[in-house]
């Protein structure tokens, strides 16, 4: 078993902490270590697992090279030339991480925390024996689910085939019917209450084999980068060419319509800090966030607070006050009582910032 992990840009839900040249991913939000290191430390040199340094790589855009150097000495780095999406970093990876076409491959963002990391590490195990066989598909692309707590609007879903499940090794697992995008609400309560249905963090294990056969099957990126991975200026001209697109819509899909797909669920205290209130939770802090765009006015109340940018520089403000700047603002209500918790993770960025 060898493990990639996806550390891409983004992080807009979180601006003004996260920007373009430090994204989410790079950044100590819930202590001194990155997401990025907190993932590697998750998976590497744990008994039973059986990870070491030389089975993880992490593909990320070329801008972040350096970074993903700095932070994790030692750890094999693929670059792209810029972010297209999971499925030409997946795609990447498995042409260039040479390991024998039926070990098994298990793709992980970066960005994401685990209260519960033995269980998790538990359930890779496990998954990983799925990915070599199960309800009766040889090689099926295995997807890690999430147990399902609330309505959520902000998550795709995973509709599994409920009636044909099994318990697998103590792991529930599921061939999956379906895949659904952000639902609106009311979809979004009907989801949650169907059994088996589970939360898409965008975890996966297959074999190597498995999963190139399902992107020349059902993409042309094998056959477009394939022949260039070893050219900068070749790989820079495919990707050129190639539009966004997510692991989930350029292979799962279909192969869950064919029925390649296999679900495992999970319940290991996960979240992808991807709002502003998940952060405020995280960090022990009350209070719901959300990011006022540039030159877009607000108002904060005396209960919130504010994060923005001063001349460049992280700063924490109290209500009440107007808000209108030039650029991302954090608009933090109701948060003013746990202001030293916010204090703290501003303080670390800034840090982290100042001395990167």
């Amino acid at each position: 078993m060898y493990v990639v992990i996806l550390a891409g840009g983004g992080g807009t839900r979180l601006w003004p902490l996260s920007r373009p040249e430090s994204p989410k991913p790079f950044l100590p939000l819930l202590d001194t270590r990155s997401l990025l290191q907190r993932t590697v430390d998750r998976v590497r040199d744990h008994a039973g697992l059986e990870i070491a340094t030389p089975d993880v790589t992490v593909v990320t855009d070329r801008r972040y090279w350096n970074l993903v150097r700095a932070q994790c000495p030692g750890i094999r780095v693929i670059a792209e030339p810029a972010g297209r999406n999971t499925a030409a970093a997946i795609a990447l990876a498995t042409i260039l991480v040479e390991r024998p076409d039926d070990e098994v491959m298990v793709v992980l963002p970066a960005d994401q925390t685990i209260e519960r990391e033995e269980v998790f590490r538990g359930v890779l195990v496990k998954a990983a024996s799925l990915a070599e066989g199960a309800f009766e598909i040889e090689a099926p692309l295995v997807t890690l689910g999430i147990q399902v707590d609330r309505a959520a609007t902000e998550y795709g879903y995973l509709v599994p085939r409920v009636d044909d499940g099994a318990t697998i090794d103590r792991l529930q697992a599921y061939p999956l019917r379906a895949f659904e995008e952000k639902p609106t609400r009311d979809r979004a309560e009907a989801l949650r209450r169907e059994p088996g249905v589970a939360w898409n963090a965008g975890m996966f294990l297959w074999r190597r084999r498995t999963i190139r056969e399902a992107l020349e099957r059902f993409t042309g990126l094998i056959t477009l980068l394939a022949p260039v991975v070893h050219s900068e200026s070749g790989l820079d001209a495919a990707y050129d060419q190639l539009r966004p697109i997510s692991i989930d819509h350029a292979v799962m899909e279909g192969a869950a319509s064919d029925r390649r797909v296999v679900m495992a669920a999970m319940d290991v205290g996960w979240s992808d800090l991807g709002s502003w209130s998940a952060l405020l939770g995280a960090i022990g802090a009350s209070g719901i966030g959300h990011v006022v765009p540039a030159n877009e006015p607000a108002e904060a109340h005396a209960a919130d607070l504010v994060i923005e940018r001063v001349d460049g520089r992280l700063v924490v403000t109290a209500g009440p006050r107007g808000i209108l700047a030039a650029t991302p603002t954090a608009l933090l209500r109701s948060a003013a009582g746990d202001r030293e918790a916010v204090e703290a993770l501003v303080d670390r960025v800034r840090r982290w910032e100042e001395s990167s």
